[in-house]
């Protein structure tokens, strides 16, 4: 028969509301407390109980189990092939009672994969640029903080909230001022999954490091042009003062050789 009921609860669940027992105190423990785990793997679950001579005991849950050791108030189980978030039960029976815990199993995809962008990859002094970093897949989406970082400096975090049961892809973007500055020093974006609330670890990933190109800003093309006008009409205007002078003095020469000829 199947240990889990009608509605899909556990037997040791039902067995909890339908069948109260003497009132015995005793408490019943999972290790660890909260599971998070990847896709496909396998891990060790201990149940055990302060009751000092539990009549019946075991695991409960849809995935598949091994019972490796066990003792009077223990039993050690390995759990196969999470591929799913899911509850497991621990239950023991004492003196008629029976009472369980819980044990809440989360699958997390971390950030293999984090790819950061600078966009324009060469840009002037006081030009905008932007810096953007995405991470294709990754659960839970709300333990997820993605950092834009120049060199050792933080310019940017960002968090996330979570829509769906599944894997969800993630950016964030900053948008910058060059500064002469920003060429000596790597661009990076941290992908950071905290799995802490979930009975799991911190988990790091880093994206690799790029350069951005800055240089001077050369001087605008419309301003050469109007420079370049400028001068032509000044040597021009100076070119003509020069032959007006030039022109009038050869034309007075001739004036005063004229008047030579007459006089005498």
């Amino acid at each position: 028969m199947s240990p889990f009921g009608c509605w899909g609860l556990p037997a040791a669940l039902l067995a909890l509301f339908c069948c109260p027992g003497s009132g015995e105190v005793f408490e019943v423990h999972t290790y660890p407390e909260q599971l998070a785990v990847k896709p496909g793997e396998s891990q060790f679950i201990n149940c055990s109980t302060s009751c000092a001579q539990p009549e019946a005991g075991g695991l409960e849950t849809i995935l598949a189990k091994t019972l490796l050791k066990s003792g009077a108030q223990w039993k050690a189980y390995l759990v196969s092939n999470i591929s799913q978030d899911t509850i497991i039960y621990c239950y023991f029976t004492c003196f008629g009672e029976q009472r369980l815990t819980s044990l809440n199993v989360s699958v997390f995809y971390p950030p293999t994969q984090v790819l950061l962008k600078l966009q324009p990859t060469w840009v002037a002094v006081g030009r905008p640029f932007t810096i953007k970093c995405h991470v294709p897949a990754v659960k839970p989406l709300e333990s997820l903080t993605l950092m834009l970082l120049r060199g050792q400096e933080v310019l940017h975090n960002q968090t996330f909230w979570g829509t769906t049961d599944g894997t969800q892809g993630a950016t964030a973007t900053h948008n910058s001022t060059a500064h002469r500055e920003d060429g000596l020093h790597n661009f990076s974006c941290q992908a950071i999954l905290d799995l802490r609330s979930l009975g799991g670890k911190i988990i790091h990933s880093v994206s690799e490091p790029q350069m951005l190109k800055v240089y001077e800003p050369r001087p605008d093309n419309q301003m050469v042009v109007i420079i370049s006008v400028v001068s032509v009409l000044l040597f021009l205007f100076v070119t003509s003062i020069l032959l007006c002078f030039v022109l009038g003095q050869h034309w007075r020469q001739r004036r005063m050789g004229t008047y030579g000829v007459q006089g005498a």
